[in-house]
C-alpha cells in the first residue's frame, strides 16, 4: 500500500501552505498507518492458505512416491505374478495423489479469490484516502 502524498500536495499546491502541509502530513502519517494495519489484518491468514495450496501436491505427490516404493518392494519379493500383491502399493499412490490434489485445488481458488479481494479492498482504502485528504485541503483552503 502506498500513496505518494508528496505528489498530491505538490500537484495540490499545498506545499505553499506550510500549516495546512504539516497537518495533512500528520493525518496522513495516521491514515497510513491505520492502513498498514487493515491491511495486516485482511492479510493475516492468507499465506497459511497459500501455503496450503502449495504443499498439498507435494504431500501427493511424497505418498504417490511411497506407494510406488511398495509396489517395487513387493514386486522384488514376490515377482510379477500376483497382481493383488502390487494393487495395495497402486492404490496408496492413486489416493495420496487424489487426497493432495483435493486439497489443493479448493485451497488455490480460495487463495486466489481472497488475494484478489483484499488487494480491491486496499486499492479502495487508498482511493478513499486521498479523496478524504483533498477534501480536507479544500475545507482548509475554504477556511
Amino acid at each position: 500500500m502506498h500513496i505518494d502524498f508528496f505528489y498530491i500536495c505538490r500537484e495540490q499546491n499545498v506545499v505553499r501552505y506550510t500549516g495546512i502541509y504539516k497537518a495533512a502530513l500528520i493525518k496522513f502519517r495516521i491514515f497510513k498507518d491505520t492502513g498498514r494495519h487493515v491491511v495486516h489484518e485482511l492479510e493475516r491468514y492468507l499465506e497459511t492458505l497459500g501455503t496450503i495450496a502449495a504443499i498439498s501436491p507435494l504431500l501427493g505427490l511424497l505418498g504417490t512416491v511411497i506407494g510406488m516404493v511398495k509396489v517395487f518392494t513387493a514386486i522384488t519379493t514376490h515377482g510379477v505374478g500376483n497382481p493383488t500383491v502390487l494393487a495395495g502399493g497402486i492404490a496408496e499412490a492413486l489416493i495420496t495423489t487424489a487426497a493432495g490434489l483435493t486439497v489443493a485445488i479448493p485451497a488455490l481458488i480460495g487463495y486466489r479469490y481472497y488475494r484478489n479481494r483484499v488487494d480491491t479492498l486496499v486499492v479502495d482504502m487508498e482511493k478513499e484516502a486521498i479523496k478524504l485528504v483533498e477534501a480536507l485541503h479544500r475545507r482548509q483552503e475554504k477556511g
